[in-house]
């Protein structure tokens, strides 16, 4: 075990916790600053991202439109202070990324080809075919490898946050205003050995939680990490409640993270319909496929379990083929991959777990309520959202709140100069391997499949209270292993992800009207 001693740290590789890496490096050449990921340091929910990017980019367009966009597929639960926040920043942090080396696709005027996506007034999307996110993630990356004084640490599992907690007596409640953060206890998974991370300012930059359910558009990796430690820690978290469900991921029975079809594709001219062929959308509201993801997730489920079919079906076969091809090659390719001939073919879709609405809560700076933590993208809850996101809102969310959490840091930097107090080592006293792996992926497995059957996307106060008591059993379950074992990736995202889903149930149960992605039959 060792400690080491860092300005600032950064937990997360995605485009919250490397755009505020890039800025805080830059303005600090002489601060150290560690960015530490639990998988290579390319793995993030960013790199997934296919859609684009929003930003008021044509004149045609204004930021009181975005800002209404927003506001309405939100269910006017947003934050309107931080949305115009977000909204009037957009274009700066954009020419900003452009400038870093990010390319965004042109069309036949050689001007930026700006997509229309669902809930969007206008064309405001910039897109890089359909893999943005990865565009964006390398830009990035390249970004950092620039920049000597940020130490990148890939395959490094950020397991508790330190405060108080750890070295005092001090009874700790949520959202107590004398909690402090000095940094995270780090699994460095090559060694198996725990080591002490000390930090004047920390960074959660830890993205989403989509694999506390069994369907997600989610990667692996999105196991709830910075929610779960932030709640161990007594952070304030609010509105979980307000879980996103893309309405058309690929319909590919038992294969997990399913394919995501991107909310672009809609906004290129594809409908949806039903078993019988009808493009119901019109059904539901007036903007058809081009409505915002909550509604048009909740038209899908009460059309399959009006029909009893499996899936609903997007329709392709009508639009100018080599320009499709063009936008989503890999759309195309990977359905051409399971015999989906898009020119002929309807792609058959579902809707599956994709974002977490709500959060830590962070203030318009990105403090958390404990002192000298801050939270960005996923895992943060700004207000931007409100009930709902709209769509290509999330990758902008990060980017203006790096700048906002790297401009605060700055002005704060005397706080880079302050002692540590004495923190002890990570106690591994009393454990031993685990006998039976089975134990822990078992566990996993129950809390995504309770998730799945009982907080989808329409639930009910039975099925939430049913959902609670199963999960309070796996908590207990879970904590009585992770005190006995020796630690491990596995044990500690089980633990994370019970956590999650128990905020997911526990808000769900404590929500009385419903809004936006939050819908329960006994509330109407």
């Amino acid at each position: 075990m060792s400690i080491t001693k860092t300005d600032i740290l950064i937990l997360g590789s995605g485009v919250a916790g490397l755009s505020t890496a890039i800025k805080l490096a830059k303005e600090l050449p002489q601060k150290k600053i560690i960015v530490a990921t639990k998988d290579n340091k390319d793995e993030s929910n960013t790199k997934y991202a296919q859609g684009g990017i929003a930003a008021v980019w044509d004149e045609e367009d204004s930021f009181e439109s975005h800002i209404e966009d927003t506001l309405k597929a939100g269910d006017y639960e947003n934050d309107l202070n931080t949305v115009t926040l977000v909204v009037e920043n957009a274009p700066i942090r954009l020419h900003e990324l452009i400038q870093w080396g990010a390319d965004f696709d042109l069309n036949k005027d050689n001007q930026y080809d700006l997509g229309k996506e669902g809930g969007h007034s206008a064309n405001r999307i910039l897109h890089h075919k359909d893999i943005t996110g990865y565009e964006i993630q390398m830009t990035l990356i390249k970004q950092i490898e620039n920049l000597p004084n940020i130490e990148f640490l890939p395959y490094h599992f950020a397991i508790e946050l330190i405060t108080e907690h750890h070295f005092t007596n001090k009874k700790i409640e949520i959202g107590q205003d004398d909690i402090h953060c000095y940094g995270a206890y780090i699994l460095n998974e090559k060694t198996s050995v725990i080591n002490t991370f000390l930090a004047h300012k920390t960074i959660l930059a830890t993205g989403g939680s989509g694999q506390t359910y069994a369907t997600t558009t989610n990667p692996v990796i999105a196991t709830g990490d910075g929610v779960g430690m932030a709640f161990r820690a007594k952070a304030v978290i609010e509105d979980m409640q307000y879980i996103q469900f893309h309405p058309t991921a690929l319909y590919e029975p038992g294969k997990s993270p399913a394919f995501l079809i991107s909310e672009a594709v809609r906004g290129f001219g594809a409908h949806l319909r039903n078993e019988s062929g009808e493009r119901f959308m019109l059904r539901y509201d007036k903007r058809a496929e081009l409505a915002s993801r909550d509604i048009v997730s909740r038209a899908i489920n009460m059309e399959i379990n009006t029909s009893g079919s499996e899936c609903v079906y997007l329709d392709c076969t009508h639009l100018n083929q080599e320009d499709f091809y063009k936008h989503f090659p890999n759309i195309v390719e990977k359905c051409k991959s399971i015999g989906i001939n898009v020119a002929k073919d309807f792609i058959p879709v579902l809707p599956a777990m994709h974002y977490m609405c709500g959060g830590i809560k962070v203030n318009k700076l990105g403090h958390t309520s404990i002192h000298n933590l801050y939270a960005n993208g996923e895992v943060a809850k700004t207000g931007l959202h409100g009930a709902n996101r709209l769509a290509s809102n999330s990758l902008l969310e990060a980017l203006v709140f790096g700048h906002i959490i790297a401009k605060d840091i700055l002005l704060n930097i005397t706080d880079l100069e302050k002692h540590f107090p004495e923190i002890p080592e990570w106690n591994t006293e009393g454990t031993v391997d685990p006998k039976e792996l089975i134990l822990i992926s078992h566990n996993k497995k129950s809390v995504q499949n309770i998730m799945n059957d009982l907080v989808g996307i329409v639930r009910s106060n039975q099925r939430l209270e049913r959902a609670l008591d199963h999960l309070n059993y796996l908590y207990e379950d879970t904590e009585k292993l992770f005190k006995k074992v020796t630690i491990s990736p596995q044990i500690c995202e089980l633990r994370n992800i019970n956590a999650t889903a128990y905020l997911i149930v526990k808000h769900s149960i404590e929500t009385s009207k419903n809004k936006g992605a939050f819908y329960n039959l006994d509330l109407n």
